[in-house]
């Protein structure tokens, strides 16, 4: 120590400011820098594009002609309609993989490159650290999903036009009516996905394996998504964290029924709750060595 500094009571160098070290601006660029999140961000972009082919490439007049309106027919009659379909094929498990990828590469990246120490002695308060990850991760991962659905929205215009909803029943939205009601499923799909997220945040204070934590959320997931298919278990499986998971598609239901949506953003409220504290507690008692 020079004799220029000074040391508060508390132990502390003069000038010392807990809540201004790692802002979240600054761990938001550290990590959007990242290959895993450019890469992440690409397949986004990519992969609504690549459904519009398939649907293009797919079309014949047969299916045209169907009376029936099928999951691809209502797909390709609007950007809206391809945006559902899109939000519908990739909620089952590529935005689980989205946001377990986030959320589980948080601590453990760092204990697994050795630079989690380091920065606890800058030094960064632990529970501060691990908020601010955990902000960074829940901003990328819905960044990530508007990203998604805003590129179905005008790539889907582009090719399908830009009409109103027509849902499988045959009913059609307004396109401003339309809007709001996807806004409505994508804020419920970001509060529904915080469930594997929180749990993939959870192992990534356990583990130093960012694919543990990562893969461990995932494979949780698809575990209870398939217990979820057995009809012996009953109600048992409304408490499953992967219970509701599709109750977005009961906003095209006219009128609204409320009661599946208002159940499912209570219930994963309560996981994420359960899952973040257990996170926080872990990390607060863990010796850091890495």
């Amino acid at each position: 120590m020079t004799a220029t500094e000074h040391v508060q009571p508390t132990g502390a160098v003069a000038g010392y400011r807990p809540e201004r070290t790692l802002r979240l601006p600054v761990e938001l660029r550290r990590q959007f820098r990242r290959r895993r999140t450019l890469g992440v961000f690409a397949l986004m972009v990519a992969l609504p594009l690549v459904l519009i082919a398939a649907l293009q490439l797919g079309a014949s007049e047969d299916a045209q002609e169907n009376s029936r309106i099928n999951l691809v027919d209502v797909a390709t009659s609007s950007g809206l309609n391809f945006t559902l379909f899109v939000l519908f094929a990739t909620t089952g498990f590529f935005l689980v993989v989205v946001y377990a990828l986030f959320f589980g590469d948080t601590v453990a990246s760092e204990a697994q490159w050795g630079s989690l120490r380091y920065t606890l002695a800058t030094p960064v308060p632990r529970m501060r650290l691990l908020r601010q990850k955990w902000l960074a991760a829940l901003v990328l991962a819905v960044a990530a999903l508007l990203t998604l659905a805003l590129v179905a929205v005008v790539a889907g215009g582009i090719a399908f036009g830009f009409g109103d909803i027509r849902t499988p029943i045959g009913v059609s939205l307004p396109q401003g009516e339309g809007l709001l009601r996807l806004a409505g499923m994508l804020g419920y799909l970001s509060v529904h996905l915080l469930v594997v997220g929180s749990l993939a945040f959870w192992l990534s204070t356990v583990t130093d394996a960012p694919l543990a934590a990562v893969g461990g959320a995932v494979f949780t997931t698809i575990v209870f998504s398939i217990l979820d298919q057995v009809e012996q278990l009953g109600a048992i499986r409304d408490w499953f964290p992967t219970a509701e998971s599709f109750a977005w598609t009961d906003l095209l239901q006219t009128p609204v029924d409320s009661s599946d949506l208002f159940r499912g953003v209570v219930q994963s409220l309560v996981y994420v709750a359960v899952f973040t504290a257990l996170g926080f507690r872990h990390f607060a008692r863990r010796d850091v060595t890495s």
